[in-house]
């Protein structure tokens, strides 16, 4: 039986091809906080903290206190059974909950690096120890808000662009302040209707601004295809709201971090689809509780992603697989991270295809090890 000899973390940061723009921050470039978990055979699983004062309440300074200190010291020593990978990952997943409050960006990190160590163990890919066969899933193409009128011709132009590279479904950030009718109706003109719109306010509107504006949408014939997050995490009550006065899908994002969470919003009919994040969840054992309490109660989930490099989408696009084998209807989910940076800090792994994440067929998620 092997063990977990090590846990390290390195950081690498990564400038992105373009400004990043949010309701929320704008990012010229990540630090990419990657943590590798060696086991006693010298095999390394790979995993990542995407980090954000805004959405999860990290720092690279934090990942580093708690990867280095409490959540390591959980990890050291502990037995990765090659027989039964998915419970000892599951072991390992709860040690690190109990080993901290919060921090689910740094757990998520050390999690997909266990999660990542047990499948190389058990010598299947990660989706398949999750469930899935498929070595592909679809992300949409994320477009940044505008906050200037004069801006909006722009968007259209970059939405035409990313269309003719390959992407049928886009979404555009909104809830920045900007014009966003006036926005959602250059790009749906810019890109014809055979393209599926989706839009994110990134908890930017209040519940009735985010009625007004869905409903005007509608009244347009925009055909946006859901509404990500319209108001503030917290407000659940307005978030129902909203759900209850627009025609269009609302799926829950950062009201939804944990099982508990999604349970609360499922039950009171808040959000339409549940969006599942690894940095919310604290990692691959929690998301696949959101995922099934979800799929059982008919809600549609997908998977998202923060602004993370190659080895968090990683293991994004394995439960994203799992989520298209157990619902039985591939979507579009939402990883296209990896496109925004200039490079990727790791070799091997996950690579695009127009809108396509692929994953490699080899062990676990097929990093090969720290580029350059």
């Amino acid at each position: 039986m092997t063990s977990i000899a090590e846990v390290r973390l390195h950081r690498r940061p990564v400038p992105l091809v373009r400004p990043f723009v949010t309701a929320v921050r704008t990012a010229t470039t990540i630090d990419a906080m990657l943590v590798e978990v060696v086991d006693s055979d010298g095999r390394s699983g790979w995993g990542e903290a995407p980090t954000s004062w805004r959405v999860t309440g990290e720092s690279p300074q934090s990942v580093t206190a708690a990867v280095e200190g409490p959540l390591r010291d959980a990890l050291l020593g502990m037995p990765l059974e090659p027989a039964a990978p998915l419970e000892s990952a599951a072991v390992a997943s709860l040690a690190l909950e109990r080993a901290v409050v919060r921090n689910s960006a740094a757990r998520m990190a050390v999690d997909c690096a266990v999660y990542d160590l047990a499948a190389q163990g058990a010598g299947v890919p990660l989706r398949g120890l999750l469930g899935a066969s498929s070595d592909r899933v679809r992300t949409d193409m994320t477009l940044s808000a505008v906050t200037k009128r004069e801006d909006i011709e722009q968007l259209a132009t970059t939405a035409a662009e990313h269309m003719g590279t390959g992407f049928g479904v886009l979404k555009v950030k909104v809830g920045a302040g900007g014009d966003d009718v006036a926005a959602m109706r250059a790009v749906r003109h810019a890109v014809g209707p055979g393209i599926t719109l989706r839009a994110d306010a990134n908890q930017g509107w209040t519940p009735a601004q985010a009625v007004d504006v869905i409903r005007a949408w509608e009244d347009a014939g925009l055909a946006v295809e859901l509404v990500e997050q319209p108001v503030q995490r917290d407000d659940i009550d307005g978030l129902a709201f909203v759900t209850a006065n627009v025609g269009t899908t609302v799926l829950a994002d950062e009201s939804v971090w944990t099982s508990r969470d999604a349970r609360e919003v499922i039950g009171r009919h808040a959000a339409d689809m549940i969006n599942i994040k690894l940095a919310k969840t604290g990692g691959i054992r929690e998301a696949i509780a959101v995922r099934d309490l979800a799929l059982d109660a008919d809600v549609s989930v997908i998977v998202g992603c923060m602004m993370e490099s190659h080895v968090g989408i990683a293991a994004a696009a394995a439960v994203a697989a799992s989520v298209d084998a157990a619902s039985g209807a591939p979507t579009a989910h939402d990883l296209d991270a990896g496109l925004w940076l200039s490079a990727s800090p790791v070799l091997g792994g996950i690579h695009y295809d127009a809108d396509t994440v692929r994953m490699p067929d080899g062990p676990g998620l097929g990093i090969l090890g720290l580029a350059g």
